[in-house]
C-alpha cells in the first residue's frame, strides 16, 4: 500500500514549509535557531540579517525632494511618479519645473499665442496641435477680402479716370483732327510759296 503525502512530509511550525517526516526534527531545530519571520512582509530571513532586512526594505525613509516619509521599497516609484517636487517639463515651452507648479504654469503658458505660418493667424499654444492637424494653409476670409479689394479698386479707378469714349466717337474725332492738321499744312505751304514768288519778282 502506497504511503500518503501526510505520512511522508510534515509542515514546519516555524517556517510553514513541507519537510520530509524523517528530517522534521532536525529541520525545526535549525530553522527556529537561525531563521526569523519578518513582521512586515512575512518572509523568512536569517536572524542575523533581520534588522538589515527591515532597514533596507521596510524602514520608513524620507524623500529627499519633498521630505515625505514612506517605505523604502516604494521610494523609487514615489520619486519618479508621485513626488510633488519631482521635475517635469511644460508641454508648451519645455521649461523644467516642480510638478506641483505645473498646472498653474501651463494655464498661463498655454494661453500664449504663436503665428501660424500657413494661414497667418495667431493660435493659442494649447490649441496648436489641433490647429496644425486641420489647418488648410488658406487665410480666413481670403475670398471675400479679394473680392472686396477688387471692387474697391474698381471704384477708385472709376473716380480717377473717365470712361473711354465709344469706338465710333474716337475714330470721328481722330478723322477731324487729321483734316485740321492737313488744312493747316496746306495753308502754311501756300503762304511760303507766295512769299518766295514775290521775292523772286523783286530781284
Amino acid at each position: 500500500m502506497a504511503m500518503t503525502s501526510d505520512e511522508t512530509t510534515k509542515i514546519c511550525s516555524h517556517c510553514d514549509r513541507a519537510i520530509p517526516s524523517s528530517n522534521i526534527d532536525l529541520h525545526f531545530a535549525h530553522c527556529s535557531r537561525n531563521l526569523e519571520r519578518c513582521k512586515v512582509c512575512g518572509d523568512m530571513v536569517p536572524r542575523k540579517y533581520a534588522e538589515e532586512h527591515f532597514l533596507n526594505t521596510h524602514a520608513p525613509v524620507a524623500c529627499s525632494q519633498c521630505s515625505e516619509t514612506m517605505e523604502r521599497e516604494i521610494l523609487a516609484i514615489h520619486k519618479g511618479e508621485n513626488c510633488p517636487q519631482r521635475i517635469v517639463t511644460c508641454d508648451f515651452c519645455e521649461f523644467p519645473l516642480p510638478a506641483v507648479d505645473l498646472a498653474e504654469h501651463q494655464e498661463v503658458c498655454g494661453n500664449r499665442t504663436e503665428l501660424c505660418h500657413l494661414c497667418n493667424r495667431y493660435i493659442r499654444l494649447r490649441e496648436r496641435y489641433n490647429h496644425e492637424s486641420r489647418c488648410t494653409g488658406v487665410p480666413e476670409n481670403t475670398v471675400g477680402s479679394s473680392r472686396n479689394a477688387r471692387a474697391a479698386e474698381s471704384d477708385q479707378g472709376a473716380h480717377r479716370r473717365p470712361a473711354p469714349p465709344p469706338p465710333n466717337e474716337f475714330y470721328r474725332k481722330r478723322f477731324l483732327l487729321t483734316i485740321a492738321i492737313t488744312g493747316i499744312a496746306v495753308l502754311l505751304g501756300s503762304l511760303f510759296f507766295q512769299r518766295k514768288t514775290e521775292t523772286s519778282q523783286v530781284h
